[in-house]
């Protein structure tokens, strides 16, 4: 790969989405998911009250109801292959499948060892790591846990870099939408980062932490950002405010040799 895509020469790198970490995963010793609304901060919950999370990629976007029921069917098979229950969209939770991406739906389901969470940009994101490389799952709830987690194995450095990869969102035709929450996060980790010695930052990693530290309040930015509020207007305001509990949870979430998210 082409050092100016890699970012080469830094301990802390950002990019954005699936395309962003297959650019950076070859050339780092740790990839950051970060994806505040929801995955990352729906994995911090399940984790922390035992839950092993598999990640498993669902076509979001453009794609056809055959694509989209074969995809479903994948998901269905690949759970029962792993002994684990499956996650519904957050609107289609029924008291038999109480499970969904919202961390207010974790927090009161029933608990289940494994579950297989589908999220398409969390999913492609954690796949794109090859198996030597370690994934770690970041969130608001998790930021301190998290940098000091990374540090203590000696990640952040030019010989062992990071790379933090704000997820983001997607528009209707599927394509990639920056989201400011995401951008937040990922600047609140590489600050931390930074002021435990980790380092030199690249320029992208610079600007969110830039960005972070220029952000007064923090719970308002996500609220009022769009995913912000389109959670809010479709009835899951309570999944925005879990989102910004900072620093509420010490597991940090790491994948395992089987792929799933497990306290690290």
């Amino acid at each position: 790969m082409d050092d100016w895509a890699a970012q080469a020469g830094s301990g802390i790198r950002l990019e954005w989405g699936p395309a962003g970490a297959g650019r950076l995963a070859a050339a780092v010793a740790c990839l950051v998911v970060v994806d505040v609304l929801s995955f990352t901060t729906a994995v911090s919950i399940a984790v922390r009250q035992g839950t092993r999370i598999l990640p498993f990629w669902l076509p979001d976007g453009p794609a056809s109801a055959p694509e989209r029921a074969a995809a479903e069917k994948a998901a269905a098979v690949y759970a029962q292959q792993s002994g684990a229950r499956l996650a519904v969209d957050r609107r289609a939770v029924t008291p038999a499948t109480p499970w969904s991406l919202s961390p207010a739906h974790l927090r009161t389901a029933p608990f289940v060892a494994r579950l297989v969470l589908p999220s398409p940009n969390d999913a492609a994101i954690t796949a794109a790591a090859p198996p030597h490389v370690r994934v770690v799952a970041v969130c608001l709830r998790n930021i301190t846990a998290a940098g000091e987690w990374l540090t203590a194995r000696g990640y952040g450095t030019p010989q062992h870099p990071v790379a933090v990869i704000a997820a983001g969102e997607r528009w209707p035709d599927g394509s990639l939408r920056p989201a400011l929450e995401d951008l937040l996060a990922a600047g609140a980790l590489i600050c931390d980062l930074h002021t435990q010695g980790a380092g030199p930052l690249s320029a992208e990693a610079a600007a969110a932490k830039a960005l972070y530290e220029g952000t007064a309040d923090l719970p308002h930015a996500v609220a009022t950002s769009a995913s912000g509020r389109e959670l809010a207007v479709t009835g899951f305001a309570e999944d925005v405010a879990i989102a910004t509990e900072e620093d509420a949870c010490v597991i940090v979430p790491v994948r395992d040799r089987d792929g799933a998210f497990a306290p690290g």
